[in-house]
């Protein structure tokens, strides 16, 4: 292997280690989760390359701890571990969390159903949303028909609507 690779695969599993420990704390309890979700799954990413390069560096260790019970164990209890979450999740499919399903809803909403929602009338919703560069043509167009008609996406239309909130 190459020096440089050696001398810095264990540094940067140890530092991207503690990065995803953290920011998959703070994940978990609900903090910060707009820029920790991004940072979490990227650099979890990432960290595969200096794992692989310390594996590579600590193969013979490796296999011997392979041939130990502790590392037999170890396996089946992480393997348990996961199949916690897993089966229940395969054996009886939920559908999406609430909060996604009632987002998914919306676009199929007309401006004025969803009004309320952002605190406003019909009227003055569908005149935030022009103003916010969308065609309305109407208050009982759906958000997709207005993204649709002004060549944007639900998800433009729904922030320009978020923007507008009261």
């Amino acid at each position: 292997m190459n020096p440089v690779l050696s001398r810095w695969a264990t540094p940067s599993i140890t530092g991207l280690f503690v990065i995803s420990l953290v920011s998959g704390i703070a994940i978990f309890f609900g903090v910060g989760r707009s820029y920790f979700t991004g940072m979490h799954e990227w650099l979890s990413m990432v960290l595969v390359v200096p794992f692989v390069l310390h594996l590579w560096k600590n193969w013979r260790p490796f296999v011997s701890y392979l041939k130990r019970p502790p590392m037999a164990v170890a396996s089946a209890v992480s393997l348990a571990a996961a199949l916690v979450f897993v089966v229940p999740a395969v054996v009886s499919p939920s559908g999406p969390p609430p909060e996604r399903a009632v987002i998914q809803l919306l676009p199929s909403r007309t401006i004025a159903q969803v009004a309320p929602l952002f605190g406003h009338t019909g009227e003055t919703l569908g005149a935030a949303l022009a103003a916010g560069g969308l065609t309305v043509e109407s208050v009982e167009d759906t958000l997709a028909k207005v993204a649709e008609i002004s060549g944007a996406t639900t998800s433009k239309v729904l922030s320009v609507a978020l923007a507008a909130k009261k």
